[in-house]
């Protein structure tokens, strides 16, 4: 059957019928002198026509023969054939009776193959397999109505009419009009097409013709020689499943015979209006042809859509997407994508959001040896963005294969009071607990000059500002600059007065005792007595500063001789030491505790807790193992700490191990990369050394991320600015709720 048929209504096919029955009559009355032949044998050429109209194409199995049709065709004929009794007749030839086997034998074969075909279709052995295939192909080829009735026919035109020229004109050419050359199919094709043009002249425009699907919710269309379509165009074509809908056109893609057009359906917006009042287009469509639409005949809601796919849309969800990452096929390149943009992406009904954090170029192979090159950008999952918390939730599933990916467009955000960072070019902010970030400890990572002191700068200020106490080691004195309003820097500058008068008086306390020689011992006790007042909750600073490098404390080297003996200097690993455990030992007093009490800052950690093989001196190895012992105990009683390093590698993994919390700046050192590896993974990984500066991973328990993620961390003027403000802004982030 052709398509144009194949495409008319059930309506339109029931009034060609009674046409060609009426033409079947007429002949009839031309040949026979009587409008309804007789139903003897002169009346079987009638019967066989009408039977082939009926049962055929227009009626009861216009699109294909079943076997269980084709076993009634043929049992139906088979009776016709029996009924003419042609061996009874005396008078009818061996010409006669030979029409009829032939005739007799091609029903019966047809017979035949649909009983097998039903029988052995659901056979276990690969030949007979085949064999019920190849049944069921002969039912439906040799048994449908047209072709079965037309053996009958044939059979009682030339036996019963040949002898009436008149007669075997007529009943011939009425059979090859109204059943063979069908005219009427044609016709009404013709009046549909023609029909299809004007009546949609305003509204919709014949863009091509659909070639091919790839499934789900793209199609292929190869546009003709004089029309195109845009990225975001809208269109009017056949699903996968064979109904009209509305698309969106997206790129091309070329072949040696030309380009296809690939088109994105819409799954959201309802059937355009367009084709809901136009049957002859929709017929249309559902025949494979493509239209371009205008926005009038188009719903508000795939016209928004559309705009959204022209502004935003980066490409489609590739193979080999995961829970955790998503590949995307990169359909244009006007954006402006870079590392740690944010991509959105529906999953079942909830929008998705994603970071990029690689590109890769791919190429594939075409049709006829075409290659196609393209850019396939991967991404990490972030969430779903929740208004009301201002965070994201975990959505534990992956994307529909071709589901179309847009990039979140860029916002020039302002401080968001709460948080440490944005997601870069985005108004989603990234906030940080400053209890889980003491209790869990945390590291700021980095190579020189990208921003990790201003980073530990604004951690510092926030775990002030919530009432935690803070010890800043600082070998910079970077601190006490930048934190002047925080700390009093006349009491603190009495109390290393203090200790410094202490620690330089040792030099000549010489002990038989080897450690009760030198100031060690009173500088520790100092300092403890130090730390009680400032530990105590109802001490008004939060804030202490100190440089271990400052302070010169001796110890006794060797046992006395003549009332002399040889000292050192206490180096800065083993200041530190004093310090943090003292401010164990006053916690500890204070019992135990889930909440932070007290963060110890380590500024330039590799020259205060040195890893075993960076050491100056074999007493820094035990000095840094005291401090880690000390950090190790000091969660129970809330103690945690803070360490900031440029050499990651040059740092006790002691301590470092512990650090919950973990921003990553950017490194270049193998060793550096590896350990942060381990917490923030492969992937994000890998953009440690390209990250630009004041960018940073953040991965951790005081994240309001569950996983990792890149942010571009707040600028120090803009963050003093915006956080040193009496009333926070109840709308810092900028994100709409």
């Amino acid at each position: 059957m052709s398509d144009t048929a194949k495409t008319l209504g059930q309506r339109a096919r029931l009034a060609i019928l009674v046409l060609y029955v009426g033409g079947l009559l007429v002949a009839s009355k031309v040949a026979l002198g009587a409008w309804l032949p007789p139903t003897t044998e002169r009346g079987v050429w009638f019967y066989s026509a009408l039977a082939a109209l009926l049962l055929g194409n227009l009626l009861v199995t216009p699109f294909f023969t079943k076997p269980a049709d084709a076993i009634s065709y043929s049992v139906a004929a088979a009776l016709a054939l029996l009924a003419a009794n042609i061996w009874g007749t005396a008078y009818r030839n061996g010409f006669d009776r030979f029409l009829w086997s032939a005739a007799f034998v091609y029903v019966a074969t047809v017979l035949v193959a649909g009983v097998l075909s039903i029988a052995l279709k659901d056979a276990a052995v690969t030949p007979r397999q085949r064999f019920a295939r190849s049944c069921f192909v002969l039912s439906d080829a040799l048994g449908e109505p047209r072709a079965i009735f037309s053996v009958v026919f044939l059979f009682a035109l030339v036996t019963y009419h040949r002898g009436d020229p008149r007669e075997y004109l007529v009943i011939g050419l009425a059979w090859a009009l109204f059943v063979g050359l069908r005219p009427l199919e044609a016709l009404a094709g013709l009046v549909r097409r023609l029909g299809s043009v004007w009546a949609t002249k305003d509204t919709a425009t014949r863009l091509g013709e659909v070639v091919g699907h790839e499934s789900p919710g793209i199609v292929l269309i190869r546009e003709d020689a004089a029309t195109g379509a845009s990225l975001g165009d809208l269109l009017l074509a056949r699903s996968e499943s064979g109904k009209p809908g509305v698309a969106v056109a997206l790129d091309h893609v070329g072949f040696a015979e030309g380009r296809w057009l690939r088109a994105l359906h819409l799954s959201a917006p309802s059937v355009a209006n367009v084709v809901a009042s136009d049957g002859l287009l929709k017929r249309e469509l559902s025949a494979g042809e493509v239209f371009t639409a205008s926005n009038a005949g188009i719903g508000a809601d795939a016209t928004g859509y559309a705009d959204a796919v022209r502004a935003r849309l980066l490409g489609l969800v590739a193979p080999d997407t995961n829970i955790g990452q998503l590949q995307v096929e990169v359909v244009r390149s006007d954006l402006s994508l870079h590392q740690g943009s944010l991509l959105e992406v529906r999953i079942g009904p909830r929008p998705v959001l994603y970071q990029v954090i690689e590109g890769i170029t791919r190429e594939e192979i075409l049709l006829q040896k075409n290659t196609r090159g393209f850019v396939r950008a991967q991404a990490k999952k972030i969430g779903c963005w929740d208004s009301a918390r201002r965070s994201f939730d975990t959505v534990p599933w992956l994307p529909q294969p071709n589901e179309p990916v847009f990039l979140v467009p860029h916002q020039q955000a302002a401080v968001a009071r709460e948080a440490v960072g944005q997601f870069p070019g985005t108004s989603y902010p990234v906030r940080i607990d400053p209890h889980l970030l003491v209790t869990h400890n945390a590291a700021v990572l980095g190579i020189l000059g990208v921003g990790q002191t201003f980073l530990a700068l604004e951690l510092v200020e926030r775990m002030v500002e919530v009432g935690i106490k803070i010890i800043c080691l600082d070998l910079t004195d970077q601190y006490a600059t930048e934190l002047s309003t925080f700390h009093d820097a006349a009491a603190e500058q009495a109390q290393f007065d203090e200790l410094q008068k202490i620690g330089e008086g040792g030099k000549t306390k010489v002990s038989k005792h080897v450690e009760e020689g030198g100031s060690a011992g009173e500088f520790a006790a100092k300092v403890r007595e130090h730390l009680t007042s400032f530990l105590d909750p109802s001490h008004e600073k939060n804030l202490k500063i100190l440089n271990p490098a400052r302070f010169t404390v001796w110890r006794q080297d060797s046992r006395p001789f003549q009332d002399q003996a040889s000292m050192a200097t206490l180096t800065p690993c083993e200041i530190t030491r004093i310090f943090t455990e003292a401010t164990l030992s006053v916690l500890q007093e204070q019992g135990m505790s889930d909440k932070a009490r007290c963060c110890l800052v380590y500024e330039e950690a590799h020259s205060l807790i040195p890893e075993w093989n960076a050491v100056a001196s074999e007493g820094d190895k035990t000095a840094t193992n005291g401090t880690a012992k000390a950090i190790l105990q000091g969660r129970k009683f809330g103690l945690g700490c803070l360490v900031i390093t440029q050499r990651t590698a040059n740092v006790t993994k002691s301590i470092l191990n512990q650090c919950n919390t973990v921003f990553a700046l950017r490194v270049f050192d193998a060793t550096g990369m590896e350990f942060l590896k381990n917490y923030i993974g492969e992937d994000y990984a890998g953009v440690l050394s390209t990250l630009e500066d004041r960018h940073a991973v953040v991965f951790g328990r005081a994240s309001s991320c569950r996983d990792p993620v890149l942010i571009r961390l707040n600028d120090r003027e803009q963050f003093v600015a915006t956080f040193r403000t009496a009333q926070p802004s109840a709308d810092a982030t900028g994100v709409e709720a």
